[in-house]
């Protein structure tokens, strides 16, 4: 073989191990990315502590992982709390709570961390950002145990990374309407 053609074989060949290791640096890139949101593994239910409400609806307020547990707790008198968690921790809250007569739904809201600055709704029912919101029932939602108080509905997000605002406000209102429908309106 002669020299020049040494030369051109030796060319070709780094440009073949010149673009396999590029191509083998990008695929290493893009598996290590953290770009990817980690996959949603588990399977939600379309009950969340006993009120239905679309599945992709809460999943879009849901972080990734492999597993998805509900729990109902009640710290008060007036307040029920659906808890959610991802492989063990908590993510979501969604929590029914009776508040006096009176309250404006942005006031409300102060109560519940992350909803400060929070867009408030046309007909003022609802505040939200990405991470929270507070929805009001409708006045005709009544119930003989909490007599001159309007129930809310709290959504929280708990450390989980999400940031959505248009996913929390379509769980809020779908929650609240949900809501709105139970035996919580007497």
């Amino acid at each position: 073989m002669s020299v020049s053609g040494s030369l051109r074989r030796r060319r070709f060949i780094g440009k073949v191990v010149s673009v396999s290791a590029a191509a083998a640096l990008a695929a290493t890139l893009s598996a290590c990315s953290g770009d990817d949101p980690p996959k949603k593994a588990y399977t939600v239910p379309t009950s969340l502590c006993g009120i239905t409400v679309d599945p992709a609806l809460v999943k879009a307020a849901l972080t990734g992982g492999d597993s998805l547990t509900t729990a109902t707790q009640k710290p008060n008198g007036g307040t029920i709390r659906c808890n959610l968690s991802v492989d063990g921790k908590l993510v979501l809250s969604l929590a029914q709570a009776w508040w006096s007569e009176g309250h404006t739904t942005a006031a409300v809201s102060q109560g519940y961390s992350n909803t400060d600055d929070g867009t408030l709704s046309e007909d003022e029912r609802f505040v939200y950002t990405g991470k929270a919101g507070v929805g009001k029932t409708v006045p005709s939602c009544k119930a003989s145990e909490h007599p001159e108080q309007d129930l809310y509905i709290a959504v929280e997000t708990r450390d989980s990374g999400v940031d959505d605002p248009a996913a929390i406000e379509k769980l809020l209102v779908a929650y609240t309407k949900a809501v709105e429908g139970t035996a919580a309106c007497g």
